[in-house]
């Protein structure tokens, strides 16, 4: 008789945005004539930019024909998207990142998941708290978190590093060392970010106790303050102790398209053993590419015309988030976020829980947004919403709320 993978089963109730999704479909159901604005998944509404589409019909016209079809793509991904990312997101910031430290997927999301495989199931994983929820459950779906408690809300086996208002949502140095640190800045769910002094900080620490910090950088380019890193390796040190993920879903409206790349350079290693080397020998096994078409879009991300044409789209959606989070801030809410980042992170007014704030607002504003408990246990009496909608829509969602009585 076969069995399953009973780590599977330790999982608590659904994926959350599984969950948010669902209320908001039987919501929908018993009230057909109510119009639900939802700001609650992290998911881009702006077409993509005319340099991008122009890119995908090129390399589909390329597709048909037999002299410029491509098959397979390389085991790190293309070349010329390869030294794109290099040029631009690295050396152009003074990172010692070279081409064939990056490799291309189909996505950051997946890579914080799949990172977890080349390390043993014995390494202390750490997480901030609030925590965006595929860094715990893919580690609990692998056998290292422990047990899970469903008063507190708390895996044993893991490390929490609690992201309060007391520390600007930041995360402090945990008492207890970990292994594997996972850290994502600019932050999803909070918002918040930390200077380059803060991120050293990490760093140096990880370097000193042997542990790797597993980089989610997919909000960089939201940063618009001066000294906030967009990437890890803009501290010194970060190439013997640290992987950074992107994506190219919010900078590129690529949610639907699929893309994103790890980073892993070749001085990080356990021991004698090259991280870089484990990674390459999983992707060649396990992967085989994002597709040319999509490979050429992400190329074309980079040209000119597309780093003028994206510059415009995030300064749309971040006007969405000055107007969620002004509207917010005079209706009285206590609001962070917003700045560096796509999410507005607010508290729930009258101790009301997350899950009780998402009912209300659901039924006398008709606006969905996500709870922070389901990000993890500080995150209760929490809420987050994003900046993804369309202007309008968010204007509208905002000018409800702020008409609602508590």
């Amino acid at each position: 008789m076969f069995k399953v993978n009973d780590n599977y089963l330790k999982l608590p109730g659904s994926y959350l945005f599984s969950t948010v999704g669902r209320k908001q479909r039987e919501y929908q159901a018993a009230h057909p004539d109510k119009k639900v604005i939802r700001l609650s998944i992290g998911d881009v509404t702006q077409p993509l930019a005319p340099v991008i589409l122009e890119a995908l019909h090129s390399a589909v016209d390329e597709m048909g024909n037999a002299e410029t079809f491509r098959g397979y793509a390389p085991d790190l991904g293309y070349e010329f998207l390869r030294n794109a990312i290099a040029d631009n997101d690295y050396k152009a910031r003074g990172c010692d990142i070279s081409a064939d430290e990056i490799f291309v997927s189909d996505g950051a999301k997946c890579d914080c998941s799949n990172i977890q495989e080349i390390f043993s199931l014995d390494n202390k994983i750490a997480v901030c708290d609030p925590v965006y929820p595929v860094y715990v459950d893919s580690n609990v779906m692998a056998g290292r978190t422990g047990t899970y408690d469903k008063n507190t809300e708390i895996w044993s086996d893991v490390i929490y590093m609690p992201c309060t208002a007391d520390n600007n949502f930041t995360p402090e140095i945990p008492k207890e060392t970990p292994d594997l640190i996972y850290l994502c800045f600019p932050n999803n769910p909070t918002g918040a970010t930390v200077n380059k002094a803060q991120l050293q900080e990490w760093v140096d620490y990880a370097n000193k106790v042997g542990a790797v910090i597993l980089y989610d950088a997919a909000y960089e380019a939201y940063i618009s303050e001066e000294d906030v890193p967009h990437s890890i390796y803009e501290c010194d040190g970060a190439r013997t102790c640290a992987i950074e993920m992107r994506s190219f879903s919010k900078n590129a409206g690529f949610t639907g398209v699929r893309l994103g790349f790890t980073v892993i350079p070749k001085e990080l290693k356990a021991e004698d053993v090259s991280l870089h080397a484990l990674w390459t020998r999983r992707h060649g096994t396990k992967y085989n590419g994002a597709p040319y078409i999509i490979q050429r879009a992400g190329e074309a991300v980079y040209s000119e015309g597309g780093k003028e044409q994206l510059k415009a789209q995030v300064a749309y959606y971040m006007n969405n988030a000055r107007y969620i989070y002004n509207g917010l801030k005079e209706a009285g809410y206590t609001v962070s976020g917003g700045v560096n980042a796509p999410y507005i992170w607010l508290k729930t007014p009258g101790n009301m829980t997350s899950w009780e704030f998402f009912d209300y607002l659901l039924g006398n504003a008709n606006v969905v947004g996500t709870p922070g408990s389901g990000f993890g246990p500080s995150g209760e009496h929490y809420f987050r919403l994003t900046a993804f909608g369309s202007y309008e829509s968010t204007v509208e969602a905002i000018d409800r709320i702020k008409a609602m009585k508590l």
